[in-house]
């Protein structure tokens, strides 16, 4: 279907584009910008006047529960939250049941969201058999498979020297480990992070240190293999130190942060709310502070919504037993323009913002995604930047309900979803 997006605000960092442009596309990608292509004539036209038109989001991290979680969520409902949420390229970790250590798993899972025809859906295999750090799984049959890199999910490899095997298998064809850093003992089974709050809760804490001795041993293994490491959801100040000098070094890394690390502190447990229980923790003012400038300097690559829905029986106990996890597709846009708005009140601010949810994380998962480059698949989304929502459950088409950002009023509100050309999702008058 020919699609003709007029009169819109057309951002397209990944171009340097923003400006009021019409976008065109037909057959599937992108067929023009600011002018028709010769002959173009619409099937269906959408008036954007006084919306913002920009690439479809790219999410690094959304757990979808299938295979293994449906009780907790299935395909088609987070599916739908993430086109309600403007999000068209998926990155799912391998942390299913069972594991996504097996080609049969990657290719069912890439077959159940094509037939859904909705959000491009990118498995990530398994760096080690069943996720237990002991025995590297098949990469190159995973890969053939549609995988397109490899990680532990929340499992830390005990073994260093299975850890380095793995990263020189990975140099050796190009494949990119995506791994969280987390020392295997200091912190485990930790509920929050280890400080004063954690104290007087008597919750048991999770050090910050759990976090930077990880890095000091990849950043090591990284200089003896040459592996290139994707490093998934930093939490605090220490770690972004240690990464903004391995990144000045030019080893091969890039990281991302978890949408709620932008916003909230440990402070946000208040008394006892298991919404705001989170992997990794929610830390400190002084590393969420932290967190906002590196997104700005660029030492953080991306946001990611951490999308892990948790259903009620799980989620409604006591905090310390409650497990960690927010629904996150449906407000990835909106707490990320949050950012740009109280962070600084630099005139591209909104364009930044959208750079670090489309075009940043594309590249940093080699995806053909995040652009709006004539012959691109035509990925959009069409939003709101002014209009505010109430964080409710009602508002959540994910099956997971539950957000430590429930009850608040945000801005930015999804008008229509474009995937591969077609109108995936429109927000009824």
């Amino acid at each position: 279907m020919n699609l003709h997006i007029k009169n819109g605000r057309v951002i397209d960092p990944a171009n340097g584009i923003d400006a009021v442009q019409d976008l065109y596309i037909a057959d599937g990608k992108v067929a023009g910008v600011g002018s028709a292509p010769e002959g173009f004539e619409a099937a269906r036209t959408i008036d954007a006047t006084g919306l913002v038109v920009a690439p479809g989001l790219v999410d690094l991290s959304a757990r979808l529960r299938e295979p293994g979680y449906e009780y907790k969520a299935t395909l088609e409902s987070e599916m739908q939250a993430a086109m309600q949420g403007g999000v068209t390229t998926l990155v799912c970790p391998p942390d299913t049941d069972p594991v996504l250590d097996e080609p049969g798993l990657v290719e069912m899972l890439k077959h159940r969201a094509r037939i859904l025809n909705q959000a491009n859906v990118h498995p990530l295999g398994a760096l080690t058999v069943g996720l237990k750090g002991k025995s590297l799984t098949e990469m190159a049959e995973l890969t053939e498979a549609g995988c397109i890199g490899f990680a532990q999910a929340e499992e830390p490899i005990e073994d260093t020297t299975v850890l380095l095997r793995a990263l020189q298998y990975a140099k050796t064809f190009g494949y990119t480990v995506w791994l969280r850093p987390q020392d295997p003992y200091i912190g485990r089974g930790g509920v929050a992070h280890a400080g004063p709050l954690a104290s007087r809760l008597g919750l048991s804490g999770v050090p910050v240190m759990s976090e930077t001795i990880a890095l000091h041993t990849i950043f090591e293994l990284m200089r003896a293999s040459g592996a290139r490491v994707h490093l998934c959801r930093i939490s605090s100040s220490a770690a972004l130190e240690l990464i903004r000098a391995a990144k000045k070094e030019g080893l091969p890394v890039t990281c991302d942060v978890g949408v709620h690390h932008l916003h909230m502190t440990d402070a946000d447990i208040g008394f006892f709310d298991p919404n705001a229980r989170l992997t990794p923790p929610l830390r400190t003012q002084r590393d969420r502070e932290a967190i906002r400038a590196a997104l700005l300097d660029g030492t953080i690559d991306a946001v990611c919504s951490d999308h892990t829905p948790v259903d009620d029986d799980e989620k409604l106990l006591p905090f310390a037993e409650a497990s960690p996890g927010a629904t996150g597709l449906e407000l990835l846009l909106s707490l990320t323009l949050k950012w740009a708005e109280e962070q600084h009140a630099a005139t591209d601010a909104l364009a930044q913002a959208i750079r670090k949810i489309t075009a940043d994380p594309a590249r940093m998962a080699g995806l053909p995604a995040g652009t709006l480059s004539v012959g691109a698949s035509a990925d959009v989304v069409v939003f709101d930047p002014q209009a505010r929502w109430l964080v409710a459950p009602s508002a959540l088409a994910s099956q997971g309900k539950h957000t430590p950002f429930l009850g608040y009023e945000l801005s930015g509100q999804v008008r229509a979803t474009v995937v591969a050309g077609h109108l995936a999702w429109e927000r009824r008058a």
